[in-house]
């Protein structure tokens, strides 16, 4: 069986120590690395050769990472770990919301890093190659196609990042069920810990992409003190939603 050729890796960070630690641990896990120093490049160095995935700095001089980010995902879909300096929040939730998969907050450990590189290119993986008789999954309006990755609603098609698509999946794949944070993080997200707001991002950008009105969601109900859960009967159009 041929041996399948190693990911590719841009690392993007205007510090070169940072840059060089990442992509010497990167290098020695066996993945193709690249580097950038600034937002410009990046892309350049993006339309040059396609990568698998981006680890991405958010304090970045000129064309910060939120915007790198964006214009990555208007070429085309493409994994991003977001790196941030500070352990603000906002900036975390910035990062998601603009499409990150994940995000690391310096200082870090280069091999946590790894880690995460790893997680978040299998469950990309996973997701591409998918089971080769996966039916679509069907409900409320909306349809997902596991194998090709597409989804649409009431024949449009979404523009779903990878967490996105995985997380719409798994919640059509358990109608009527309440699924903790917890559990759909470790499911989705392949992780037994972490920071659950990147559930609740996450959950509050699909949102937007498959309800009527996102505010008052009637298809991806809160369940307080609990999570989430996926409600596909028609009827309930008709009454409120909660928040995340």
């Amino acid at each position: 069986m041929q041996t399948p050729p190693p990911a590719r890796v841009l690392v993007v960070d205007d510090d070169p120590t940072v840059a060089e630690i990442v992509t010497g641990y990167l290098d020695r896990a066996g993945f193709d690395v690249d580097r950038a120093a600034d937002g410009p490049t990046a892309l350049e160095r993006a339309d040059a050769a396609r990568p698998d995935l981006v680890v991405l700095d958010l304090m970045l001089p000129g064309m910060d990472g939120l915007e790198v980010c964006r214009r990555l995902r208007e070429r085309g879909p493409v994994a991003v770990i977001m790196l941030t300096a500070r352990g603000d929040e906002d900036d975390r939730i910035l990062g998601l919301e603009v499409g990150a998969d994940d995000y690391v907050t310096k200082p870090f450990s280069p091999r946590e890093l790894v880690l995460r590189v790893e997680s978040v290119l299998r469950r990309a993986r996973a997701g591409r190659s998918g089971p080769p008789s996966a039916p679509p999954l069907r409900a409320a309006g909306l349809e997902l196609d596991p194998v090709g990755r597409r989804a649409t609603k009431d024949g449009t098609e979404l523009a779903l990042t990878l967490r996105e698509f995985d997380l719409l999946s798994y919640l059509l794949r358990h109608p009527g069920k309440a699924c903790g944070r917890e559990e759909l993080m470790r499911e989705v997200w392949g992780w037994e810990f972490g920071d659950l707001s990147t559930v609740t991002v996450h959950v509050r950008r699909l949102r937007g992409k498959v309800e009527d009105d996102p505010a008052r969601p009637l298809l991806i109900r809160t369940v307080w003190g609990v999570g989430y859960r996926f409600e596909p009967a028609a009827e309930l159009r008709e009454s409120g939603g909660g928040r995340a």
